[in-house]
């Protein structure tokens, strides 16, 4: 592990600062150096030469894709389609697009000094702050690992029993297939994990795996909307309008589903994951052009056409303000409903693996985060079989598929809420970092770029601080519903 010291040149280091994950990038040394030199000659070549070779190298990206497209977008995405049909279109590519302002950020901090963002954090604003923003991610993390069981799962067991018409006739059978099918998750996606700790080459393997997720994903919903617009059930007039018209509910229900649609883009635990893959790549100063375009082309676009499809189908199919504004939806009860229109191969199949597909990515990279934190918290160097095992943490979450629906209001609601509040504490700690010349020497970004970055970046604080203060607010009776709960006082 290479470091540097904390202290002036003429006086002992203090301590050291992390550089870099040489358990990973050490695999191959001779690649990444043809990589670099790669870089050297396309930056004296055209445009589209380097796009498509940035498109060949990307993955980081991607793998951030594969963690925000989960249940949480899913549920916010068919809900905003069902209540307010194509009205909230304009969220989420604008909630993404602060987002990647502010992981775009932590890519150039990342590249440009190759530090561990917990070691930069600690080193270059405040220690308490950097070991909050990793348990933070932790502990979200954790909490919302389980809903992605349920989904997966719960998808799974509707698809099985559109196909054959099976269902459990008691309980305990119920109960035995939706472990089934959440333990063969968990296999495959330990497998897919384990894979990625095998160096440079599984991180590729890894990351095609997931490259190709997405695209079947995506896939799946754009069939949908596809057979919706053949049958006449898409008002493409009023999509463009939702895309530009830029709605903002007045009514409670609405504002809710609006800030929710803002708050599914980029959750506390993206920000701890992305600059570890970038590290595990092996990237530096060279990659920081390729770390934005695959930004914009794996995570930016994916999630916007995932998430609009998904709008768009509810939209057409579901939309009911009266019904929607007293009841809850749940992707399974969306999939079922779409068969009154859809044929059951699209409605139950196509969109069910849509759905699994988004789960699936979700609990792998779930599990990739808690194996990164707890090295880190713990000072173990990421790769060997301890790492492997850290990322079985969330491995609980399988119980999911028996719990969420009881557990989930008290446990999501102070996961949210503790997520929520340190996420822009967390943005305004990259704010400082992107701004320090301690920390960035001379590659603090500086002049016109650096003013647009820092208005971007303050204008990302500023709406992921008044989402965390509306969602407090809007849940300032939980404690005492808990309190009440736990002890039968009032």
């Amino acid at each position: 592990m290479s470091a540097t010291p904390s202290g002036p040149p003429n006086e002992p280091p203090r301590f050291e600062v992390p550089h870099g994950l040489p358990m990973f990038t050490g695999s191959d040394p001779a690649t990444l150096a043809k990589e670099k030199a790669e870089l050297a000659d396309l930056a004296k070549g055209g445009v589209l030469k380097r796009w498509r070779w940035y498109f060949s190298k990307s993955g980081p990206g991607w793998m951030q894709s594969a963690q925000t497209l989960g249940a949480g977008s899913a549920t916010a995405s068919l809900f905003a389609g069902a209540y307010l049909q194509y009205d909230l279109l304009w969220v989420q590519p604008i909630a993404m697009a602060l987002g990647i302002v502010m992981l775009m950020a932590l890519s150039h901090q990342t590249l440009s000094t190759g530090i561990r963002p917990l070691s930069a954090m600690k080193t270059y604003t405040n220690s308490a702050l950097a070991y909050t923003w990793v348990v933070a991610a932790l502990l979200a993390t954790l909490i919302w690992h389980f809903p992605q069981y349920a989904l997966a799962a719960g998808m799974a067991e509707d698809m099985i029993n559109a196909a054959t018409h099976y269902r459990p006739e008691d309980q305990p059978a119920s109960t035995g297939l939706l472990l089934g099918i959440a333990f063969a998750l968990l296999v495959i996606a330990t497998a897919c994990v384990w894979n990625y700790a095998r160096g440079r080459k599984g991180i590729k393997l890894f990351e095609k795996i997931f490259k190709m997720m997405i695209w079947l994903v995506l896939a799946a919903f754009t069939v949908v909307v596809v057979l919706l617009s053949i049958k006449g059930k898409i008002a493409w007039g009023k999509v463009w309008t939702g895309y530009t018209g830029f709605h903002v509910p007045t009514d409670e229900k609405g504002f809710t589903t609006l800030m929710g649609a803002l708050s599914a883009a980029v959750g506390i635990n993206m920000t701890f994951l992305f600059p570890y893959t970038l590290l595990a790549r092996g990237w530096g100063k060279e990659h920081r052009g390729l770390a934005r375009f695959d930004l914009l082309t794996g995570m930016f676009i994916p999630y916007t056409i995932a998430t609009s499809l998904m709008v768009i189908a509810a939209g057409a199919t579901l939309y009911d303000p009266a019904k929607w504004a007293t009841q809850r939806m749940s992707p399974i009860q969306a999939a079922s409903m779409f068969q009154e229109v859809l044929p059951i191969w699209a409605s139950r199949f196509v969109l069910g693996f849509g759905f699994v597909g988004m789960a699936f990515n979700a609990i792998t990279m779930h599990m990739l985060v808690c194996g990164f934190a707890f090295c880190e918290l713990f000072g173990i160097e990421p790769g060997g079989w301890k790492y492997r095992l850290a990322c079985l943490l969330p491995v609980p979450g399988v119980l999911g598929v028996l719990f969420w629906n009881k557990m989930g209001p008290w446990i999501g609601v102070p996961a949210s809420a503790i997520s929520g509040i340190l996420l822009p504490i967390a943005y305004i700690a990259f704010f400082i970092l992107n701004n320090r010349k301690k920390y960035l020497k001379e590659d603090k970004p500086r002049g016109g770029l650096a003013l647009a970055w820092n208005i971007g970046m303050l204008i990302a604080i500023g709406v992921v601080a008044a989402n965390a203060v509306y969602y407090v607010y809007m849940n300032r009776g939980f404690a005492e519903k808990l309190w009440t709960a736990l002890t039968g006082q009032s």
